[in-house]
């Protein structure tokens, strides 16, 4: 029995791999930051066929055309010949009388060392991003190397990986290799190699189970200040409360998180965050962060993409299911793919009690006040389902904020309607329940399902006006039925060059404050012509490194209204970058702030259903 088990296993692993796409990714001979790919093909069906790599993948929500970071590349018939094509843009390459074609070979350039060179091309988001230093560190989104032909997505792939033997490769995927020089795993199409990542640097994991999961966080530290250890308690206990709090909506048995933290030296990137994936996430975050910051970024952060195990990487419309990686179609449904992906992110942390309820009033109202940067009248389905084109992406961080707060204000109305006995919580899981990862929803049919689900007509309602309408959210009325009220109060004047001072970044490569495009200017840099693409490098002629980023704060804190202020900036004029001075009279801002909070003397309905809200019991 045995033998006869074995080759039968044998035949069958034969027959897969001849019917498979054979993908090989080189990186022992690495020369000038380039891998060597080669894709092997089964016997072509079709004499014309096209090569893709992604235009953008899931999750993303932006057009990244991967296919310009490769070079060299060469189709090659059965017998070695090179085959013609066209290239029809940066992805996309056309071949005719294909049906001899056996190989493709190629060269790829990573996507980190061209992030802060957006001149020809918006840049490619850090974790979604792909970055090859020789002997240190390869990221590997698998989108950013492997290709895919025309009617063929749903062929399995070998994907195999030659590395240095001292190297380790942190990925939710299985090693079908016992040799130490390569990896191999078998994925069931395309879709599957695209929501793979991995990460092969000189070995610093820790792993543990949590909950019936196992999961492994492997870490890139290229000065090695942190260890995969240093992290483990914080990542260990957060893992145990979202388990807990999804219960059965979420059944990963294995996870992988790959944290790349980026130094000083090059390759310099500003696109830090994390990319969800069904059993993984990638997360790039700066090494130079204090590690209390770093676990409060793995709390927020990668909770927020594990919780996409459930939606929508397990519940989903056909936009996701069928992706079209050369020409994506979006889904409406931002607000809840994101938005209440942030939402849980938040809630679980106070009903796991790992926050105080003061402290999630605070995040709220912190959202709020973020989301009043953004056209409020803007139905967010026509924004999700637009959020590639230019007139729309500038909207699109809204849905972390007003997406999350949409989420929250449904949770209290279904609390409401169902006298604490449904929430948003349980809307998902019926939700996941009727659909799943293989049985998608049809787009303009979820508001319907989610009735359906429910049992509640108002939902409708809700959508119609707050999601799909221009109905700005009336935020207290809702936080009132839960025994929260707003109080506005005026913060001390202040001199700074956008409204809000906490979406001010820093581009260490070129020393200087840079701003998210959707921020509001303050009266200040209006009266000086500044443009929100500007890099502020100076101001009175005191410039900015890292290490003196609080002095330069404070300087502009003593800036008095009326003084005589003169701003250098770097602005782009073209292809070029001038250093330019603005000058002006300084204008101190007040702003006027709504903060929440808990009412003192809520009444008896307001206090039960505050109750059932924060700690998710009936």
């Amino acid at each position: 029995m045995k033998k006869i088990a074995l080759s039968l296993g044998l035949l069958a692993a034969f027959f897969v791999n001849a019917q498979s796409i054979k993908t090989t990714i080189d990186l022992v001979n690495v020369k000038d930051d380039k891998v060597a790919v080669t894709m092997e093909f089964p016997k072509m069906k079709s004499g014309d066929v096209k090569f893709h790599f992604p235009k953008t993948v899931p999750g993303t929500y932006s057009v990244d055309d991967y296919g310009r970071f490769v070079e060299g590349i060469k189709f090659l018939d059965n017998k070695g010949k090179e085959i013609a094509f066209t290239k029809v843009n940066d992805n996309t390459y056309a071949l005719k009388n294909a049906q001899n074609l056996s190989k493709v070979t190629y060269l790829v350039n990573d996507s980190f060392d061209e992030e802060m060179d957006d001149s020809k091309h918006k840049a490619v988001f850090s974790p979604s991003g792909t970055d090859i230093e020789t002997g240190k560190v390869y990221l590997i989104n698998t989108h950013g190397f492997v290709g895919y032909i025309d009617n063929m997505q749903d062929v399995p792939y070998q994907l195999i990986i030659q590395k240095p033997t001292d190297f380790y490769g942190t990925t939710a995927l299985v090693d079908q290799d016992k040799s130490e020089s390569t990896d191999t795993y078998t994925l069931a199409n395309y879709a599957k190699v695209t929501d793979s990542p991995l990460m092969y640097t000189k070995p610093d994991y820790v792993t543990f189970n949590a909950g019936g999961m196992d999961l492994v966080l492997g870490v890139y530290s290229p000065t090695g200040k942190y260890k995969a250890a240093d992290f483990k308690e914080n990542l260990e206990k957060t893992v145990i409360a979202q388990k807990k709090f999804l219960g059965d909506m979420n059944t990963n048995k294995k996870y992988a998180i790959m944290l790349y933290l980026s130094g000083m030296e090059e390759p310099h990137i500003k696109g830090f965050g994390a990319l969800e994936h069904h059993e993984s996430t990638s997360v790039v975050l700066p090494e130079m962060m204090p590690k209390d910051a770093i676990d409060k970024t793995i709390t927020d952060v990668v909770s927020h993409e594990f919780f996409h195990t459930v939606n929508p990487l397990k519940t989903h419309s056909e936009e996701i299911h069928y992706f079209d990686y050369a020409d994506p179609k979006m889904s409406q449904h931002l607000w809840m793919y994101e938005g209440g992906t942030e939402y849980f992110a938040n809630l679980f942390q106070i009903q796991e009690g790992l926050i105080t309820k003061d402290e999630f009033l605070q995040r709220m109202s912190e959202k709020i006040a973020n989301s009043k940067n953004y056209n409020d009248t803007m139905p967010f389905t026509v924004m999700s389902k637009n959020v590639l084109k230019d007139e729309y992406k500038d909207q699109y961080r809204n849905v972390y904020e007003k997406g999350a707060l949409l989420a929250m204000c449904l949770d209290i109305e279904l609390r409401k309607l169902s006298n604490g006995e449904m929430g948003y919580r349980d809307m998902i899981r019926k939700l996941s329940q009727r659909f799943g990862e293989n049985k998608p929803f049809k787009d303009d049919k979820l508001i319907d399902e989610l009735v359906t689900v429910t049992g509640y007509p108002q939902v409708k309602d809700f959508y119609n006006k707050y999601i799909a309408g221009d109905q700005p959210t009336p935020y207290a009325q809702y936080l009132s039925l839960v025994g929260v009220e707003a109080k506005k109060q005026e913060t001390p004047p202040i001199f700074w060059f956008i409204k809000d001072p906490q979406q001010t970044g820093f581009d260490d490569k070129d020393n200087a404050f840079v701003f998210d495009e959707s921020s509001a200017l303050s009266p200040f840099s209006k009266s000086i012509g500044f443009k929100i693409t500007d890099k502020i490098v100076a101001l009175d002629g005191k410039t900015i490194n890292v290490q003196n980023i609080q002095s330069f704060v404070e300087y502009a804190k003593s800036v008095k209204e009326g003084q005589n202020v003169t701003v250098t900036v770097l602005r782009k004029n073209g292809d070029k970058t001038e250093k330019i001075d603005l000058k002006g009279k300084a204008i101190l801002d007040k702003m006027t702030i709504e903060t929440l909070q808990f009412k003192s003397n809520p009444t008896a309905a307001e206090q039960k259903l505050q109750d059932q809200w924060l700690t998710g019991k009936k």
